[in-house]
């Protein structure tokens, strides 16, 4: 690296992220993030994990053919049919890397492997070397390296160097580590590794005992160049360590780390918003940099404190990562070109098209709510660039209840075929009674495993916000579906909706010829 001092930021949203439970994307959510990280400025975007499935095959290759301005990787087991589909799926990338791995740690190689020393070693170099015969840059992680002895945690990753890795990246993969303990495993690396200084250091911190930031700013200090992380700090069991946490750290503490990132900070809220909305897992309001309340002050001393000198109470300031003083309001009478400079502000890549339709929906819900903050706006955005087939719309929509009514729901929906049908049920409430009607209308049988409401902005007049996941017996995974309005019942239908419209696209793509749903229901 031509600077001694840059860190290079290395975000593994769209693959290790995308491991919490429910926070899978598809492909044109994964590209938008992706273009959203490239904008922000990170120097590498690990796409996901080629051979896990025909999905995040595409979607790598979809990231990789998309996003320019960064180097694009794909993730790797140590054996040859998954290195030769990461260099499938990731060849026509602008500057592509091959991210292999291989555990290296005793507990993994007596149960997991069941390999000696010696043949984790050679797998170790026969990859890098394949790797490097697809491209120049190759990555190697040595598993669970926080727990692998240091003897040959240093002979595995000089070997991987010799064989061609141009990174080698240093996972506490379970967050096993401690600060001091992890530092002190890189400054053995870097002591001990005779062609350590031909490769560039990683770390890759889990966050199980709430370390993961720390750890890796511990590991920056004795010389890690790399820093593998995730936006809001998604990603397996308590997650990674925290993308903006880890770049805010480095930069208001500049006087003590000395070191730089290629960060765009002032873009850091809204991918972390971003990333929210498409995953479905919101961020906790005290969370460090983007929660609601890292700039808020309720306390009368801290109060008087900003008011008499920001720097009592705050070391940052909120422009710093892109949090407004005060949202731009939209309302109805703003036009095109507003929403525009606003969606492009926030980080989306909408076409004349969608644009178009976006409008639409924007004036339809500026009329209802008077003002459209950038929160409502993100939801608008992300129900445009969802990859789920509207087989099914909905049309109309009533619903009764009461204390001493039966719960009953009538829907009217648009099939397939463009034809019109209509249906009543009832249930223990007007939203279950919706779903057993979309259920007769649609032939889709599920079961509700999560359903949540929030409100997106505050007010009255907010949207409110649903989301849902359901799942069905004759499949092997869950679908969800989020939809929101200022009537949550409304929304609720729409998010069901939603999610049956992912079931039937899934059948479809397994069974293209067959016709989903009742043709002779409603009336």
């Amino acid at each position: 690296m031509a600077d001694a001092n840059r860190i290079r930021i290395f975000d593994t949203t769209l693959r290790d992220g995308e491991q919490s439970p429910g926070a899978s994307m598809n492909i044109v959510e994964k590209v938008e993030v992706a273009r959203a990280l490239a904008a922000l400025g990170v120097d590498i975007i690990e796409a996901g994990f080629p051979i896990a499935s025909q999905g995040d095959f595409e979607a790598v290759r979809a990231v990789a053919a998309e996003v320019a301005g960064t180097t694009v990787c794909g993730l790797a087991r140590c054996n040859d049919r998954d290195i030769d589909r990461a260099w499938e799926a990731l060849q026509y990338a602008q500057s592509p890397r091959i991210h292999v791995f291989l555990a290296t740690s005793a507990i993994h190689r007596e149960h997991k492997l069941k390999m000696t020393r010696e043949q984790v070693v050679e797998r170790a170099v026969a990859s890098v070397r394949r790797a490097k015969g697809y491209c120049s840059d190759v990555e190697f992680s040595p598993e669970d390296a926080a727990r692998t002895e240091v003897d040959f945690l240093c002979e595995v990753v000089e070997a991987a160097i010799a064989a061609g890795a141009t990174t080698v990246n240093i996972p506490d993969t379970v967050g096993y580590a401690t600060p001091t303990q992890y530092a002190a495993v890189i400054t053995a690396l870097r002591e001990r590794v005779p062609n350590i200084g031909q490769a560039v250091i990683s770390v890759h911190c889990h966050n199980d005992l709430g370390l993961a930031v720390a750890n890796s700013l511990a590991a920056c200090e004795v010389g890690a160049r790399q820093v593998e992380c995730t936006i809001n700090g998604i990603g397996e069991r308590a997650g990674n360590a925290a993308l903006e946490e880890i770049v805010m750290a480095l930069k208001t503490r500049a006087d003590y780390y000395g070191l730089t990132t290629g960060i765009k900070t002032e873009r850091l809220y809204p991918v972390s918003r971003m990333v929210s909305t498409i995953t479905g897992l919101t961020v906790q309001r005290n969370k460090a940099i983007v929660g609601r309340n890292a700039f808020a002050h309720e306390a009368g001393i801290h109060q008087d404190g900003m008011l008499k000198e920001r720097s009592t109470y705050e070391i940052m300031r909120p422009e710093e990562v892109g949090v407004p003083k005060t949202d731009l309001v939209l309302g109805k009478h703003s036009g095109r070109h507003a929403l525009r400079d606003r969606v492009t502000e926030l980080g989306y890549h909408l076409n004349e098209d969608q644009l178009e339709i976006l409008f639409e929906d924007f004036k339809t819900l500026a009329d209802k709510k008077k003002e459209v903050y950038d929160e409502d706006l993100v939801v608008l955005i992300e129900k445009h660039i969802q990859d789920v087939a509207a087989h099914w719309t909905l049309v109309s929509l009533h619903t009764t209840a009461g204390t001493s009514v039966t719960p009953t729901a009538t829907v009217c929906i648009r099939r397939p075929d463009g034809q019109l049908v209509q249906d009543a049920a009832i249930g223990d409430g007007p939203v279950d009674a919706i779903f057993k009607a979309v259920e007769r209308v649609t032939g889709i049988t599920a079961n509700l495993r999560e359903f949540g409401v929030r409100g997106v902005t505050g007010g009255k007049d907010a949207q409110g916000e649903v989301s849902l996941e359901l799942e069905v017996e004759s499949d092997d995974r869950t679908f969800r579906g989020r939809a929101a309005s200022t009537d949550i019942i409304e929304a609720s239908a729409e998010a069901y909706l939603n999610a049956v419209n992912a079931i039937a696209t899934r059948r479809e793509r397994d069974h293209p010829r067959e016709v989903i749903g009742r043709p002779g229901a409603g009336a």
